[in-house]
Formats: C-alpha cells, structure tokens, sequence
C-alpha cells in the first residue's frame, strides 16, 4: 500500500507543474469533488489537480509514482458507482479542462476528442455533416467521453448501434509510469492483442486517456418510434423478447413501468399513458421502406403480445418527446423521494418477466418503492430503489435491497454491471460472479499494467479478504433487516 504522502512537498512539485489556480487543497475547494453521482460513498482527496496539456498529466503522473502517492481520474462525475471516488491520500486529477473536439472527419466518419469533451457535444459538431455519435447514456447531456470510456457506456441506442466499445478506433493513454501510448488506430482493425477492447471499461485503473478517436455515422433516413402500452408488466417484458424473435432489431427498445411513467410524465410531459402497468418504447431506423415494413411487424408483435394500445409518433417532435421523457426518468424519479438507488444488473431477456416479478417480492419485503426504467432490450435493468438517506435504517436497506437485485442477475445467468462499472459499489457482487481464479486473473492484469498500483487502487477487483468477509456473513446483508430482527428475537 502507498505512505502516507507529506502533503507540503506534494503541492511543492505540483507547483513545479501547474499554476496555483490549478491546485485545490483547502477544505471549502476540495468538497465538490468527494463524490461522483453515488453520493452514499464520499471521501474528500488529499489534492485536486486540474490539468489542461497532456504534458502536465504526464508529469503528474510521474511525479505521483515517485512519491508513491495514488491518482483518480475523474470527468464529469457523472458515474453511479463510486468509480471516481477520491483517496483520503491521493490527488483527484480532473480532465474537465480537456474538452476541445480536436477534428471531424466528415469522410472517414471520425471526430477526434479530448476526454472532457461531452458526449452530446460530438453529435452537436457533427449535425452539419448528417453525422452523429451513437452511444446516448441517459447523462449525455452532461457526461464525458473519458468517463464513457472508463466505464463503457450504452444508451438506448445500444442495441443496435452497440457500447463506446464498438464506437471506438484510437485511444491515447497516460500509462502509471507517465508513458503516452496509442492504443488502436484509424484503420478498421490493428495487428495484435486487442488493448483498445481492454481499456475500455478498465475504469481509470490501467491508465488515463487523454484523446479519443470514436466511430460516427449517418443519421438515419427515417425514423419512427411505437409507444406500446400494456395493463401487465410481465406482459410487456414478455414482448421484448418476441420482437427480437421476430428477426427485428430496433435502434431502441425501452421499458418503463407505471411509477416511472408517472413520474416522467409528470416531469416533462411526453404524452405517456399514466394508467399503464408498462410501456415499451420501440425506435426503428434505416431506410424508409424498411422502416415501414418494420414498424408494421413490430406493432403486431406487439399487439400479439397483449398491448392494450400501440401508437406511433405523430411527427419528429413527438418521437424527439418521447425519448425525452424516456431520458428525464432518471431526475423525474428523484422527485418521489429524498433519495434513490439506481442499480445496473444485466440479465438475459428471456428471464425479463421474472426478474421483474421477484424485484416487486422484494421491494414489498424491504418495504421500498421500485421505480423500473431500462434498456429492455439488451436486458440492462436500471432499478431505482426510493429511500430516504436521513434515516440510516432506509440507507441500510436500500443498499441490502440493490445488493440482492444485483446477486438475482447473476442468478438467471446475467452479470452485476451492464454499463455503470462495479467502482466501489459492487467489490463484494464481483465475489459472486466470479470465483477466486478468475478474480486472481483480474488482479494480475491490473498488476502487469500498474505494478505500484496507483491508478484509481481499491475499485472494481475486490481483494481476496473482501470475498472471504463477505462470503462468511452468509449473505446477512442481503437479509430484510426486519426479518433478522425477528429471527434473532
């Protein structure tokens, strides 16, 4: 483990490197940075550096690794998962002065950015070329490119138009060591291991990219969205799955259910039918032809399937509205409640319904609302747990209640994170899903790539005293707080 690092010499050579006005280390300046969007976890950082050239990162970077001292990246803090949580000991390093797009190439269909750039910003550059960048994470509007990438981001576009994985060719990345290395490359594919997939989702601990070469592409000719509305929730996890049986991949497919309807439409007005279970948002793009005889299909399946109403946007704004309340689920719920949890499980599609159906057990059991919104269609769930964080009993619960919803996805055959990275939040699930040879695997790949183990040290690889203390509770947390009181009564 790093010393303890003399805080006086560190902001000494810091100041070799930056300009004061770069270098936080008082109390009031260091407190925005002691969270990222998972506020149950907070840890203010010994110092907070805000570099604008590559060549200061790197020689922050080298100079941290002389004085064996910690460093977490951090973009936009837009993260769920306490992946950007800062180190008592450590230096916070902020990107967010990295945020010029760098070039747009309308004929190879790239955009060159730097990692404080925002994801929605790169679909704005691009418009005037017909162009967009496809990867929409629900934050795109605030969210950054690097951060995307540490923790390989989605959208409800994901289905079709895939991860920031597949939407990437070049990385350029700080190594622990201060080394700047390209990973990838503007061709279509690039000779040996593939480190670019590797990087990807590595969450801040193998290196910090500090430029990003991403795939864009045409906007599409047509596009139309169904609003399918169903009485059954079950019903309409059901119907998922019978569209993609269909042959059909749409460029979207959303689920919702009646509490984040209801929340949503109370937000931003979309037009969403308030009395349904469940809705199920079905974007189809391409060709009009296509579109056409795909959006007849899918209405079918849908109706098939037990819709009580199928509908298509009017015109652009209300698919553009649609999407809208779709995106605001997210602050529209934190309207219901003082606090939620929003959870990341991924599970097959098939096991939709009755995930679904044990999360409602659940939610009665811990005595918490669930509010249901997520990427139906690559069976990402986005479960928002309702709680109080003022009344520790509820925090506790909440946390038990998340926990146990993640361990179910591992259950039917899915993993604990589909796009918001195990960061601090999930060390403990990582000992479910994998056993202690996989997890040692993982420990070595971080090892080869940063042996002092500086890069954001303590997040998504649980050491192995984390799995033993967990596995020898039993699982206790995962147990109604009512109901080990009557037990152990």
């Amino acid at each position: 483990m790093p010393n303890k690092p003399d805080k006086r010499d560190l902001l000494r050579r810091l100041a070799e490197i930056l300009p004061s006005s770069a270098i936080l280390h008082e109390e009031e300046a260091l407190r925005p940075y002691e969270c990222d969007g998972l506020p149950a976890y907070r840890q203010m950082p010994l110092v907070a550096v805000l570099p604008e050239r590559v060549e200061q990162v790197r020689a922050i970077v080298r100079l941290c690794a002389e004085l064996d001292v910690p460093v977490v990246a951090r973009g936009a803090a837009t993260g769920l998962s306490g992946g950007a949580l800062p180190l008592a000991d450590g230096v916070l390093l902020s990107l967010v002065r990295f945020n010029r797009i760098l070039a747009i190439d309308p004929l190879a269909r790239t955009a060159r950015v730097q990692p404080g750039v925002r994801n929605l910003a790169i679909t704005e550059a691009a418009a005037a070329q017909g162009l967009y960048y496809a990867p929409d994470p629900s934050s795109q509007i605030a969210c950054t490119i690097g951060g995307n990438v540490a923790e390989n981001s989605g959208g409800v576009h994901c289905l079709k138009y895939g991860l920031t994985v597949h939407n990437l060719l070049e990385l350029k990345v700080v190594m622990p060591d201060g080394e700047l290395l390209t990973l990838g490359g503007e061709a279509l594919d690039a000779a040996g291991y593939d480190l670019l997939a590797l990087m990807t989702g590595s969450e801040g601990m193998l290196g910090i990219v500090i430029e990003a070469l991403v795939r864009l592409l045409p906007v599409p000719r047509e596009a139309r969205v169904l609003l399918a509305a169903f009485d059954d929730v079950e019903k309409a996890a059901n119907a998922v799955g019978e569209i993609i049986a269909a042959g059909i991949i749409p460029a979207g497919l959303e689920m919702m259910d009646n509490l984040a309807i209801r929340a949503a439409e109370d937000f931003v007005h979309a037009g969403y039918p308030v009395e349904a279970a469940a809705i199920l948002l079905c974007e189809l793009d391409g060709a009009a032809e296509e579109v056409i005889e795909h959006t007849e299909r899918v209405s079918d399946v849908l109706r098939q399937a037990g819709a009580s109403e199928v509908r298509m946007a009017r015109d652009e704004a209300e698919r553009l509205m649609f999407w809208k309340g779709r995106k605001s689920a997210f602050p529209a719920v934190g309207r219901l409640s003082p606090d939620y949890y929003c959870m990341d499980g991924t599970v097959p599609r098939r096991r939709l319904a009755e995930v679904l159906a044990r999360i409602h057990e659940l939610s009665a059991a811990y005595g918490l609302r669930v509010a249901n919104v997520f990427h139906a269609g690559d069976g990402n769930l986005h479960p928002l747990i309702l709680f109080d964080a003022n009344d520790e009993r509820q925090l506790r619960k909440a946390e038990s209640f998340g926990a146990k919803i993640l361990e179910l996805s591992v259950e039917v055959g899915g993993s604990i994170t589909g796009e918001h990275g195990v960061g601090h939040e999930k060390l403990h699930q990582m000992c479910v899903q994998f056993n202690a040879v996989e997890l040692e695997q993982f420990r070595a790949l971080k090892q080869a790539f940063d042996p002092a183990g500086l890069l954001n040290p303590g997040k998504a690889i649980p050491r192995p005293r984390h799995c033993s203390e967990y596995k020898a509770l039993g699982n206790e947390t995962l147990i109604p707080p009512e109901q080990r009181e009557a037990r152990d009564a």
